[in-house]
């Protein structure tokens, strides 16, 4: 285990205290009476967590693509199994991103959450640790644990605290889950039986036939798919966002989605090369259908809260492109797409939270004129909004460019058939924009909103002015933390891209020198006819 390994040289166990700590706080919360002392109690261990978690910026080695702070225990030796806990350049920035978002999915809930705030704080915690777990694991079991455990606060999160429609997007959301987690199991047993052993990079440094290769991509790829969520298993999604409350919205957009990006990354490409190469035209047609059609039913969209779950669609179509195009560009700029997502888009679900509290309405016709009675509110909107659409300047511009330099550098047609959704991801962010700031129509007269039952929301505005308030000092610092890091990587990226340098062209390393020894190499030739014809697939598609 040695050669994979850099055993913890901190004088504490970092990353099992990350585990612990909402652990034990979810603990502690259950004998705690008042919800206030809930709420700051929560607050504080979210906090103490993301303090713990500092060290892993500071202390890493930029330089290795070994595992890092890993703890090593022995748990069931008779199968093998063993607690084994560890970060590289990819997984630590996830890390940092769900210790940091955390505080903040305390925050947006001290006003929004009304009932059970307890059980909510409760759940809220327990979800950290599992989430948490996902990313440090270094054994494919303690994954899987990790991955299964975090399902059921989500459902709860979704079930309880949901919106009017919410039995079914909790029950649709944990069904499309787990069903994809059930051929994750099935590939980690396959794994274990092939070789004897659950611990990841040893499952890496294995050579598998093809035809195992394939069925074991297909299924962690199908589960990872879902989690994504790629176009066609993106439905629950749109459902689960609109009825969760804001804490949630904000978990299922920052952090969860990001499981099935770094699934790819951590079991698909480097256990199963071949068959990554094999599929790698399938799954970036996928991808391209996922950036024009989320950007298409974005458009569309009149519930704002609706309208960003599906641009979360085309934006990881941007995360899953970048990843199959298999060169260092690409998996970059997935990576930092799927922190700046992280952040844009959990700060725009935060600012819908906020004018729902005011306005009890997700409507764009609701929601209008904001410009002249909410300044603060608008001007972090409109940071937010220019993010989300990779406006210059700001992060998430800098991973769309990366991503798209990746595709014009190996497959300059699937570049080009990636700007639309570009272009898309403009109009209905500006579209958004315009409507909350200053319309306040659709064009069709104030009338229009009487016809559709919404008359009943206030004035001509669609709200009464004198009642909205502008945001306060704890919306303010929430809003205000998540601008910095729109900035700081829009006009500083360097120290995030060295940060997965070395552990990403390791694993493009691990890619190319697997995929030369399957039996498929035949196939490679293909490629390029199958990406060809993926321009009329789309179109067909978007037309239909």
């Amino acid at each position: 285990m040695e050669k994979y390994l850099i055993l913890n040289t901190l004088n504490y166990p970092i990353l099992s205290m990350l585990l612990l700590v909402p652990l034990i706080g979810a603990v502690v919360a259950m004998f705690l009476r008042g919800d206030t002392l809930q709420k700051f109690w929560a607050l504080a261990v979210t906090t103490v967590t993301a303090v713990i978690s500092i060290p892993l910026w500071n202390c890493f080695d930029r330089s290795t693509a070994k595992y890092q702070f890993v703890e090593l225990r022995h748990w069931f030796p008779a199968l093998n199994l063993d607690y084994v806990v560890g970060v590289d350049g990819i997984s630590v920035l996830l890390v940092l991103l769900t210790t940091f978002v955390m505080p903040l999915c305390i925050l947006c809930s001290w006003t929004y959450i009304q009932k059970r705030i307890k059980e909510f704080m409760i759940v809220t915690l327990l979800m950290e640790t599992a989430m948490l777990g996902v990313f440090v694991s270094l054994n494919t079991v303690l994954f899987y644990i990790f991955w299964e455990g975090m399902l059921v606060p989500m459902y709860l999160i979704i079930a309880i605290w949901g919106g009017d429609r919410k039995d079914y997007a909790s029950i649709k959301f944990f069904l499309y889950t787990f069903a994809g987690s059930i051929f994750l199991l099935v590939s980690i047993v396959a794994l274990y039986i092939h070789t004897g052993t659950f611990f990841i990079p040893e499952l890496m440094d294995h050579t598998y036939g093809f035809a195992f290769q394939m069925w074991v991509f297909l299924a962690c790829a199908l589960g990872f798919a879902i989690k994504m969520p790629m176009f066609p298993f993106h439905t629950w999604l749109p459902a689960a966002h609109v009825q969760a409350p804001t804490a949630g919205s904000v978990i299922l957009a920052s952090i969860l989605l990001k499981m099935g990006g770094y699934g790819f990354l951590r079991f698909c490409l480097p256990i199963a090369p071949a068959a990554t190469f094999y599929c790698m035209p399938y799954l970036i047609i996928m991808s391209l259908v996922s950036i024009i059609v989320g950007g298409y039913l974005a458009l569309g969209q009149s519930d704002i809260k609706k309208l960003i779950a599906y641009s979360s669609v085309g934006h990881m179509g941007f995360v899953t492109l970048g990843i199959f195009l298999l060169n260092d560009a690409g998996i970059k700029g997935a990576m930092l797409q799927m922190i700046n997502h992280g952040v844009t888009t959990g700060a725009l679900f935060i600012l819908i939270g906020l004018i729902y509290e005011r306005t009890h309405s997700r409507e764009l016709s609701v929601n209008n004129k904001l410009g002249m009675i909410m300044p603060i509110y608008v001007t972090f909107l409109g940071i937010f909004s220019l993010s989300s659409l990779a406006f210059p300047g700001t992060n998430s511009f800098v991973g769309e460019f990366l991503v798209l330099f990746g595709a014009f550098e190996k497959y300059p047609l699937v570049g080009a058939m990636a700007i639309p959704g570009a272009i898309l991801a403009a109009a209905y962010m500006l579209r958004m924009l315009q409507k909350m700031v200053w319309d306040d129509s659709d064009g069709h007269g104030h009338h229009h909103d009487d016809d559709h039952g919404h008359g009943d929301h206030g004035d001509a505005h669609g709200h009464d002015s004198h009642v909205l308030a502008d945001c306060n000092f704890r919306e303010i610092l929430q809003l205000a933390f998540l601008t910095i890091f729109v900035f700081w990587i829009g006009l500083h990226p360097t120290p995030l891209l060295d940060m997965m340098d070395t552990s990403i062209a390791h694993l493009i390393h691990q890619v190319d020198a697997g995929s030369v020894v399957h039996d498929a190499v035949q196939h490679h030739g293909e490629h390029h006819a199958l990406l060809n014809q993926a321009g009329a697939w789309v179109k067909s598609i978007v037309s239909f």
